[in-house]
């Protein structure tokens, strides 16, 4: 790996560090860094870690370090965006660190806001972005574009890193284990954050994969698993648990791939047994209760194609309800509480 000048260690201060992993990314990488100089924040730095493209983003990284001192640039061998991304961290400066995906963008505003917030009240993590802010009190897990994290949180818990090897939910991990680790988060629903889709994302490439995705899915409840008996956090922290197997390999996989049945037997059993035997022994009544409809129907059912056919007709019913509740809506007449109330329902009838 090598650094801008061959320096790789460097002791000067700096408020945020921007760490951006680079994979074949020439079309979109200079707006994406051009919208991190554009922020109101000057006092930031720019980490660069090129995951062995073979396009010209290595070129890019190198014009960009050369010109501003503040951006330092890395190449390593192709071994994934989780092992970028901690190569990235362990040569922050950054009183907070910020993941930027390298084919989207920010806004201006983005950096400083954040920040602010984050000094202000001495927070360790700030959620940003109205999608995830809006997942609060609920919230297990976000991707590494929603969530500035204060370096001095990482530093103290260093197992805390993104899992390699792991693609999707490498980021969820890594901020689901962040979240149980501190009380001191706040949100910043104010914050833009400009997501780019295209074909060749690996997210969007991997979900097609459903067989590959499968056999990842242990190895995340594993990871879990171990993390929680080496920190003694079931018993205190039962319900993050059953949020985050409740977003990520129910509500993500489960109910937005396309297995197929066989598949599907597969992960049915996998995730009953793991609630069975690690989490749902911890739930309280009260717990139970902020679990949604759908996920706790799944914990108890037969089997995956008894729940299918819950889903279907709990599915049906929300799509009446959605359908009779926009109806009325319309007989309001101040078209801004129309508009609000509008954007209430479907937020209510659009979620599992």
């Amino acid at each position: 790996m090598m650094g801008k000048s061959g320096i790789t260690e460097r002791t000067s201060r700096v408020a945020v560090s921007v760490v951006i992993p680079v994979y074949n990314v020439e079309k979109y990488l200079d707006e994406t860094i051009q919208s991190v100089l554009k922020q109101e924040l000057q006092d930031f730095e720019i980490i660069l870690v090129n995951d062995g493209s073979t396009d010209s983003s290595a070129a890019i990284c190198q014009k960009y370090a050369s010109l501003d001192p503040r951006i330092y640039f890395f190449d390593q061998e192709n071994a994934g965006v989780s092992v970028a991304r901690n190569n990235g961290l362990s040569h922050a400066v950054g009183d907070y660190v910020y993941f930027l995906d390298s084919d989207d963008t920010i806004d201006s505003a983005f950096l400083l806001e954040s920040l602010q917030l984050a000094t202000q009240k001495k927070l360790d993590l700030v959620v940003l972005g109205e999608p995830y802010c809006s997942r609060a009190p609920r919230l297990a897990a976000v991707p590494t574009c929603g969530l500035l994290i204060k370096k001095t949180l990482l530093d103290t818990y260093p197992d805390i890193r993104f899992p390699e090897g792991i693609q999707p939910c490498e980021d969820g991990l890594f901020s689901h284990r962040l979240f149980l680790m501190t009380d001191k988060i706040g949100f910043n629903p104010a914050a833009v954050y400009f997501y780019r889709q295209h074909e060749n994302q690996n997210h969007t490439q991997i979900n097609r994969q459903t067989n590959r995705l499968l056999k990842q899915i242990p190895i995340w409840l594993e990871l879990l698993k171990v993390f929680y008996k080496e920190h003694d956090l079931f018993a205190s922290k039962g319900l993050k648990l059953a949020l985050f197997v409740e977003h990520e390999p129910f509500e993500f996989r489960y109910l937005k791939m396309a297995f197929n049945d066989l598949e599907k037997e597969e992960l049915f059993k996998l995730l009953q047994n793991f609630m069975q035997e690690y989490v749902s022994p911890h739930l309280t009544k009260i717990d139970k209760e902020i679990l949604t409809v759908p996920f706790s129907y799944f914990l108890e059912a037969r089997d995956h194609r008894d729940f299918d056919e819950f889903y279907a007709g709990y599915c049906k019913k929300r799509a009446e309800q959605l359908r009779r509740g926009l109806f009325w809506v319309r007989f309001i007449p101040v078209a801004g509480l129309r508009r609000k109330v509008r954007q209430k329902i479907r937020n209510k009838y659009l979620d599992v």
